[in-house]
């Protein structure tokens, strides 16, 4: 582990891209295969492979507290670390050299309890902890149950380490090495270290689900073996804003369109009667929307779906109409949620409009033409093996499930595709899309190919509305009148390249479920307590709507929010698709071409 620690210091002192790769390249050529697979789970910032459901359960909060009793540093010295470093891993390192903690045990009993599998000649060194040791105590924090045993877990992995190697453990365990290293230059290095090419190294990765794995099979010479693992997520694909019809045709003449519908993303795998559903955060979300799975069981192959999870209202038979979307404060009721009663899904029904697919049938479909994709979308929902509860409507590529006994139906959709070649064919789309009461359109190109995680000129959408930014919560405050004694006030920003900047604070939005809620969650994963105002792991991401926006140096990202309120937590959404300075910028500067909205 201490050559890994080097290494993301060396790491860490270059800004150079190239620099990066050659450092990791080099770090995992050196290393036996079984250790450099579990450094680069490490180096991606993760204890354990993307595709595993395995989670540490180790907030801020906890991670504070043992790092404080292990230095023997007062809660006042600590926060002066955190001050200066602005990380939680540089600032334990600080508080435990200074402490004289952690200058690696030998090997006996206490490191055997870490780990059972057998020692090898590639351990850093003859007294330190290897990566896959460190990536064993890991497993037995994650196993134990209660922050109390977490606790004494944590303080035995670190008083083991020195505390160079102790500043990585513990930014592996908040998720971010903060190094200036993604995953992508970890492929870019695994193709450098074994003489691939990166596109064969990202392509397995994304099938796999495992960058540890990648590298096995990278040192192999194996890497287009690699096959697709069902219920691990592949990355979403992502749209660019359009400002209006004239701009989403000017990149293709001819788009396939569809409703842009206020819900949740969601990607379901489907194989042999099980079904999984993911979150756009690649989290698991079965469990918050129990009555999908059987509707998507009676699929007649294995697939791999993407669509939204909207909250749907039915209208009268005689209407002729199916139904239609509701707002998203609707659905917000079902998520988070790791029971959902009956009467939840009575009150709060829902519906998965499914737009594209990813995988049927033991084929990767990702790099067919956007067309082709939907036409073998449409042959899997129009015939489906259905479930002996379930009954087929074939008007819309629809497979209802109803059960009697609690009057829960819940709806597969395709969702219904349009043709537009011009800007008054769009605006039309548009209005009828929006008098639906769906936000706006999609806008697809025909030929373009299923680019996971990435957002490009492919998908735009096109909504009209006031602006929005999705922020990233950095501090909160606690509230005053009603909100005494929870908090309320949230301090958000911006990604400004690797960094996080200030642009606002809002109060008012969210519901007092959601703050209580909300409140819990920042007591733990707080990372500074100020007091009044407490410094939170940048985790949470908000969908923030205001009326304009002005330069100011009231915040470090030079612009400030007129009117900031809360639309929304984007569960949906990690920090890392947070918006961007730029976008803030765009936005400013078109504002200064429009009159101001008061």
């Amino acid at each position: 582990m201490h050559k890994f620690a080097e290494a993301c210091e060396r790491i860490a002192d270059t800004t150079k891209k190239l620099e990066k790769i050659a450092i990791v390249a080099v770090y995992l050529k050196s290393s036996l295969p079984e250790e450099a697979s579990v450094a680069a789970v490490f180096l991606s910032g993760r204890p354990f492979p993307a595709w595993e459901e395995t989670t540490l359960q180790v907030g801020g909060r906890l991670l504070w507290k043992v790092v404080e009793e292990l230095s023997e540093k007062n809660e006042e010295e600590l926060t002066a670390a955190y001050r200066k470093h602005g990380d939680l891993g540089a600032a334990a390192a600080e508080v435990l050299l200074e402490a004289g903690v952690g200058t690696g045990a030998p090997a006996g009993p206490g490191r055997a309890n870490l780990g059972s599998e057998e020692n090898h000649e590639d351990s850093v060194s003859n007294h330190g902890l290897s990566a896959r040791e460190v990536q064993a105590a890991f497993r037995k924090i994650a196993a134990a149950r209660g922050s109390a045993a977490k606790a004494i877990l944590l303080r035995e992995l670190l008083s083991q380490v020195t505390p160079l190697e102790a500043k990585y453990i513990v930014k592996i365990i908040t998720g971010d090495l903060r190094i200036g290293l993604k995953e992508s230059l970890v492929e870019e290095a695994i193709a450098k270290a074994f003489g691939a090419s990166a596109k064969d190294a990202q392509r397995a990765n994304m099938l796999l689900g495992d960058i540890g794995e990648t590298l096995r099979f990278a040192v192999e010479g194996k890497l287009n073996q690699a096959k697709m693992r069902l219920f691990h997520p592949l990355g979403f694909m992502l749209a660019s804003p359009a400002q209006s019809a004239e701009e989403a045709l000017s990149y293709f003449a001819n788009a396939l369109v569809e409703d842009k519908y206020d819900g949740i993303r969601a990607q379901a795998h489907c194989s042999g009667g099980e079904v999984h559903i993911f979150s756009r955060t690649r989290d698991e979300i079965t469990e918050s929307f129990p009555e999908l799975p059987d509707a998507l069981a009676g699929l007649p192959q294995a697939a791999i779906l993407d669509g939204e999870i909207v909250a749907w209202s039915y209208l009268a038979a005689e209407s002729g109409e199916t139904g239609r979307a509701l707002p998203f404060s609707a659905l917000q009721q079902r998520l988070g949620r790791k029971k959902v009663s009956d009467e939840m899904m009575r009150r709060v029904p829902v519906a998965y409009l499914v737009f594209d697919i990813l995988y049927a049938g033991g084929e990767l479909l990702i790099d067919r033409p956007q067309r082709e994709r939907a036409k073998r979308l449409d042959e899997l929902l129009a015939v489906p093996r259905i479930p002996t509860q379930a009954r087929f409507g074939a008007a819309q590529g629809q497979l209802m499930l109803e059960s009697p006994e609690s009057a829960i139906t819940t709806q597969i959709f395709r969702a219904p595709v349009f043709l537009a070649s011009s800007p008054d064919e769009l605006d039309q789309r548009f209005e009828a899309a929006q008098a639906r009461g769906n936000e706006g359109l999609m806008i697809k190109d025909p030929v373009s190919t299923y680019t996971p995680g990435r957002r490009g000129k492919s998908w735009l959408k096109l909504k009209r509305e006031l602006a929005t930014l999705d922020v990233v919560v950095t501090a909160v405050e606690y509230g005053h009148g009603k909100r005494i004694g929870v908090l309320s006030d949230y301090t958000f920003a911006v990604r400004d390249g690797e960094r996080l900047v200030n642009i606002g604070k809002a109060y008012s939005g969210l519901t007092d479920a959601e703050i209580a809620e909300m409140t819990k969650w920042f007591l733990e994963h707080t990372v500074e307590d100020q007091g009044f105002r407490l410094v939170v792991e940048p985790k949470i991401v908000l969908e923030v709507a205001f009326n304009n926006m002005m330069r100011s140096d009231r915040h470090e990202s030079g612009y400030a929010l007129r009117f900031p309120r809360i639309v929304r937590i984007r569960t949906d959404k990690p920090p890392e698709e947070a918006d961007t300075i730029e976008r803030a910028r765009e936005i400013y500067e078109k504002q200064k071409h429009e009159p101001a909205h008061n």
